[in-house]
């Protein structure tokens, strides 16, 4: 109440509670009171590590928190975990997946991370439940521990203790011999205390590859990193492919072992046939640009060939008509017996060839330079080539020999007589022949040989030397 100008004390107390309740409601609460936001439940199997107030992450963005954490049924393990979320975060679909995450270190506790699954799901109603089996929490290191068996746990409590001893119990006689002489007598814990004096120009080193890593451009690391986190993003949404590799691994190694004896035989010999395959992959780079070129020259080709094809169908129609029964093979049928002789001729002329080759060649090589030879008969001779000689006296012997009414023809014997007297050799079964010659012959030409000249037949007439046709010698004379 005012009076007078003045609060009075009454009004200011009850005004500075009202603002005190205030200000711890929404300290605490982070909400405005008698409205409500979007909610939605999930049930988990286990939710030991997550408490109310907890916030509701998507992609790590802050979009609610956890108002409410109650058993999902009776005698049921399960837990029904009731959040809130803002606008931000919405929509939610009917398919969306919800897990438990471990905060980092500095913030502590747990937090839900969502996944407002796939857009073409229904949209989950306010108020509406994800069931547990789109649900997962994390695993917890008692949780981890209480798996183990009694005598696991000892086994890992020795493990732990002799690691230990290894890090803090002294070399046994002999165990350091072979070490540097800086380092023999030290327990382990010294040695790599003593490492650290050189550990700045390892750290420098490391330091210059960390620097590498980094990329040549600018965003080379982020997108790296952004590229992992896709492909942990997928194989995340592949569990069950993922179950199923480690299975088919397990049998592959499973595999691998029963048959570790060829295993080695074959590690044994893989160094031979990489240095033999070097060779072939080098060969096969060197291949690749014309194979690239060659690939690329010809594409318009491989463009082309539908329409070839299109247009080659009729053709193949009227191919496949004109070599049917009813025309080509038919005519073909009639054509064998022909074809058979002609193969016979063919394999018949295979020989026949040779032979009329070494008879032109005997014409052109022998013959026909012999019978262009001119020969010298003294005053009989016509200085004309011989093969003319021959043909003109033909000539000649026709003419002479034609009778009165030129119907046919007939040798003339002309005797003569002198008082020269021609005889020749005795010849076998004839003995000599006698003449009268009006002149006293000179001699004879050519001289009949002794013998006939032999015949070889197996000496081609091309190969053979040209007769000497004026080197015929004249006999003696009476």
């Amino acid at each position: 109440m005012r009076r007078a100008g003045r609060f009075s004390r009454f009004g200011v107390g009850l005004a500075a509670i009202v603002l005190i309740a205030l200000a711890t409601y929404f300290a605490f609460a982070k909400d405005i009171p008698f409205t409500r936001g979007y909610e939605m439940t999930a049930v988990f199997e286990d939710t030991s590590a997550l408490a109310i107030g907890s916030p509701v992450r998507i992609a790590g963005v802050e979009v609610g928190k956890v108002t409410k954490v109650e058993a999902a049924g009776e005698g049921s393990t399960a837990s029904k975990i009731t959040m809130q979320v803002s606008d931000e975060g919405l929509p939610l679909h009917d398919d969306a997946t919800l897990k438990i995450r471990p905060r980092i270190f500095l913030e502590g506790n747990f937090f839900v991370d969502v996944r407002p699954g796939t857009p073409s799901s229904p949209e989950l109603a306010d108020g509406g439940t994800i069931p547990s089996t789109q649900t997962s929490a994390p695993v917890q290191i008692d949780q981890v521990l209480g798996t183990l068996k009694s005598d696991t746990r000892e086994d890992l409590q020795k493990v732990l203790a002799g690691f230990g001893d290894a890090i803090g119990g002294p070399p046994r006689p002999g165990e350091d011999d072979d070490q540097d002489p800086t380092t023999r007598g030290e327990t382990a814990g010294q040695s790599l205390n003593d490492s650290l004096e050189d550990s700045g120009e390892a750290l420098r080193g490391t330091a210059l590859v960390n620097e590498a890593l980094q990329g040549t451009e600018p965003r080379d690391l982020s997108e790296l990193i952004e590229g992992l986190g896709n492909v942990s993003t997928a194989l995340d949404s592949r569990e069950a492919q993922l179950q199923d590799l480690i299975t088919n691994f397990n049998l592959t190694t499973a595999a691998l072992a029963e048959e570790q004896v060829s295993l080695r035989r074959t590690l044994r010999v893989l160094p031979e046939v990489l240095g033999a395959a070097n060779p072939a992959l080098d060969e096969l780079n060197q291949a690749l640009p014309p194979t690239r070129a060659f690939a690329r020259e010809i594409l318009p080709g491989v463009r082309e060939t539908p329409a070839t094809i299109a247009a080659a169908l009729p053709w193949i129609d009227q191919t496949r008509a004109l070599v049917s029964p009813a025309e080509l093979q038919g005519l073909v049928a009639d054509l064998r017996p022909a074809v058979d002789d002609l193969a016979e001729l063919t394999d018949g002329t295979v020989t026949f060839l040779p032979q009329v080759d070494r008879f032109n060649l005997c014409v052109k090589d022998n013959l026909m330079p012999t019978g262009d030879v001119v020969i010298d008969d003294g005053p009989l001779s016509s200085g004309e080539k011989n093969y003319k000689e021959l043909f003109q006296s033909l000539v000649g012997y026709s003419g002479e020999s034609q009778n009165f009414d030129g119907n046919g023809a007939y040798t003339r014997f002309q005797t003569g007589s002198g008082d020269q007297t021609v005889a020749t050799q005795p010849r076998p079964g004839a003995g000599s022949l006698f003449a009268n010659a009006l002149r006293r012959p000179l001699g004879s030409r050519p001289v009949r040989p002794a013998k006939k000249p032999p015949y070889n037949r197996s000496e081609p007439c091309f190969t053979q030397k040209r007769p000497d046709l004026n080197s015929a010698a004249t006999g003696d004379g009476p």
